[in-house]
């Protein structure tokens, strides 16, 4: 019993850490992408794309886990899901990058922050769930700190809105895709490649020449972006094994927090009284919404 509990604790503890450095890595992405602000995000996209793919590739098949891509791939079903699936997460890259290198970090930050939000309310509409009392309370909250978020821009926050809900609905799209993090991934890039590929083809007859791609200093921060972008994907597939779905939510904070302070110091992005309202009203909506999937849970468990 002593030996089981001790084995439990072990994998709780490392699944923490695997935890922990998924959204802390994901939270300094942005030092990455502005390394990059000289290259295009449209071209950082197709290079992330592409790159993925051949650190993906080598990933599967030293795991030997081929097996399940071709699998996926003989499935219509799970192809034509995969597809969008691929076409929304390009999509959601486009719109990061994009918000990095406009200098809308805070904007970014923003919708990972309504994210869980953004979710429940996905759930609601794609899945028939219905919404509890404290549920509604934290939307309607987050509704109000949206609105508050678009007066002090000037206008309709489309990055943030525009982060959360095409990674709410990558992650239905992957939640009903019968498919593994990392395989389900590479079928994604393998979508995404001839897109990528078109693209820079493109681009070097367009400008007369490979341009960044030509520079090392360029290439090299173009070929992290792989690695950048499968790294945290299989730390956070090993996460999720080992720890309560509860805790995996209280942790998904990290990224988007590690996010809000770049942009504030090392961005130099303004946060006047009515954005920083913005954001203390999308926390108190977090916490209530915390809260009550944190009671929740413990009322199931007893």
């Amino acid at each position: 019993m002593a030996a089981l509990t001790s084995t439990h604790n072990t994998s709780s503890e490392s699944g923490l850490a695997a935890g922990v450095a998924t959204y802390v890595l994901w939270g300094f992405l942005p030092l990455l992408f502005n390394l990059l602000n000289h290259v295009g995000a449209a071209t950082v996209v197709a290079n992330r794309t592409l790159w993925s793919l051949l650190v993906l590739g080598v990933i599967m098949i030293l795991g030997g886990r081929m097996a399940e891509v071709r699998a996926a791939l003989r499935d219509p079903r799970t192809v034509s899901s995969m597809a969008l699936a691929a076409l929304i997460l390009g999509a959601n890259w486009l719109i990061y990058i994009f918000a990095v290198e406009t200098g809308q970090v805070l904007e970014a930050s923003f919708g990972y922050f309504i994210l869980p939000l953004v979710n429940v309310a996905t759930g609601v509409l794609l899945l028939g769930e219905r919404l509890n009392r404290w549920q509604l309370v934290a939307i309607a909250i987050a509704a109000v700190a949206i609105g508050i978020q678009a007066v002090s821009i000037g206008g309709i926050p489309y990055v943030a809105l525009g982060l959360a809900l095409t990674f709410a609905v990558y992650g239905y799209l992957r939640k009903t895709a019968k498919v593994g993090s990392a395989p389900g991934l590479f079928v994604e890039t393998m979508v995404l490649a001839p897109i990528a590929i078109a693209f820079l083809g493109y681009s070097f007859v367009r400008d007369g020449g490979i341009g960044w791609h030509g520079d090392p200093y360029s290439l090299s921060l173009l070929a992290l972006t792989g690695p950048a972008t499968v790294v945290p994907l299989l730390l956070f597939a090993f996460a999720v094994q080992r720890l309560k779905m509860t805790t995996v939510g209280m942790l998904q904070y990290i990224a988007p927090s590690i996010t809000f302070i770049l942009a504030i110091t090392l961005f130099g992005e303004h946060l006047n009284a009515v954005r920083l309202g913005s954001f203390a009203l999308i926390w108190v909506s977090l916490i209530v919404y915390t809260a009550d999937s944190v009671v929740r849970r413990r009322r199931a468990m007893a």
